[in-house]
């Protein structure tokens, strides 16, 4: 099993070998070769014939013949996959002529692990053109892989709702995944004090509003995002039959005369405050506390890279950060606990309670008071 990351011990030692370092380094040096090799692998379904021929394994001839692929196109994606650990030759494989490919652990995981999935679609369709200019980015300051997309763009959320379907797609199916997966537990603590008015804050298709409603009968959820989503929010909460509980407030939270609704019982900010900058996460808990009654409750979710069980997720959460730096916005990331809790105190909202590994994902669900 993977090792647990609760502190910085695992990366105030440098223990590896040599000869296992310059292996990490040439995966490195040739990662956007083998990135692409697996996309092959994935939407030639060459992945999947391998997958379903189980232990005996497949020849490269019988994989040509399946998928339609030259043998020299088969035989390249498959030795490189061997290299990856995406692929393993079958036990009876004794030679070049009798050799049989079938799916290793790596591979199954970009199959059917959906973190997996969601991260390496979301990379390729999103990230990987813009990728180029993340030097520039990090230099200027701007998400300067953003131009890939659009030019007339200076942040990405002004143009989702403007993405092709496949890019669109890959782009909701990451976001979602890591909020949603959290939702079932976080509901009860939030709704435990059974708010009846609570603005959501980057509401996005509504997902949370739609979620408190069922769970709830009695909350109004009032969605506080950019025009382009709240379109998207008021016709998923008709459609869901929230129409009458469920309403937006169009603006950019950043902007003086966007205004929060007043003394809501509760406000809830789930996977938003990583799409700002320190600096901007202090401003908008500004304008939170300016408009929260004593009793309001002020709800964060967020997945923090240094309250990760696994090594994976807290590497997942790492290279996120380089696609808000390079694509989104030029000066965001995911954030460890410290530095978000201390950006939001400085509005005068005190941390009250502090719930850790919600969901699969180890959501943190923070609440805030005046």
């Amino acid at each position: 099993m993977d090792k647990a990351i609760y502190n910085y011990d695992d990366f105030k030692s440098d223990k590896i070998r040599a000869v296992d370092a310059k292996f990490e380094a040439q995966k490195i040096a040739f990662a956007p070769l083998t990135f692409q090799a697996v996309r092959a692998l994935l939407e030639t379904g060459i992945l999947n014939i391998i997958e379903d021929s189980g232990d005996k394994g497949i020849s490269c001839s019988d994989i040509s013949a399946k998928s339609g692929i030259s043998e020299y196109g088969v035989g390249v994606l498959c030795e490189m996959a061997l290299g990856m650990g995406v692929l393993r030759l079958s036990a009876d494989s004794e030679s070049q002529k009798n050799e049989k490919f079938t799916l290793g652990k790596t591979g199954w995981m970009l199959l059917e692990d959906d973190l997996t999935r969601a991260n390496f679609f979301f990379t390729n369709d999103i990230c990987y053109k813009g990728a180029w200019d993340l030097l520039d980015s990090v230099k200027n300051g701007k998400p300067e892989g953003l131009k890939v997309i659009g030019e007339k763009w200076t942040t990405i959320y002004e143009a989702l709702s403007t993405l092709p379907d496949r890019e669109k797609k890959s782009w909701f199916d990451f976001d979602h995944f890591y909020s949603d997966i959290a939702f079932p537990e976080a509901l009860p603590i939030v709704y435990s004090k059974k708010p009846k008015t609570l603005v959501d804050i980057g509401g996005n298709t509504a997902k949370w509003a739609i979620a408190s409603c069922r769970f709830n009968s009695d909350v109004h959820v009032t969605i506080v995002d950019l025009p382009g989503q709240t379109a998207v929010a008021e016709t998923n909460a008709a459609e869901a039959g929230f129409a009458d509980r469920i309403s937006t407030c169009a603006g950019n939270i950043l902007k003086e005369e966007t205004k929060l609704p007043s003394k809501p019982d509760a406000v809830w900010m789930s996977q938003f405050l990583d799409c700002f900058s320190l600096h901007q996460i202090s401003k908008i808990a500004k304008k939170v506390y300016e408009a929260a009654g004593e009793n309001t409750s002020v709800y964060v979710l967020e997945p923090l890279w240094d309250k990760q069980h696994f090594s994976a997720s807290a590497y997942s959460l790492q290279a996120t950060s380089l696609y808000f730096t390079c694509m989104a916005n030029g000066n965001s990331k995911m954030y460890r606990y410290e530095e978000l809790v201390n950006a939001i105190e400085e509005s005068g909202l005190k941390l009250k309670t502090a719930h850790h590994n919600l969901g699969s994902n180890c959501y943190s669900l923070l609440e805030f008071v005046k």
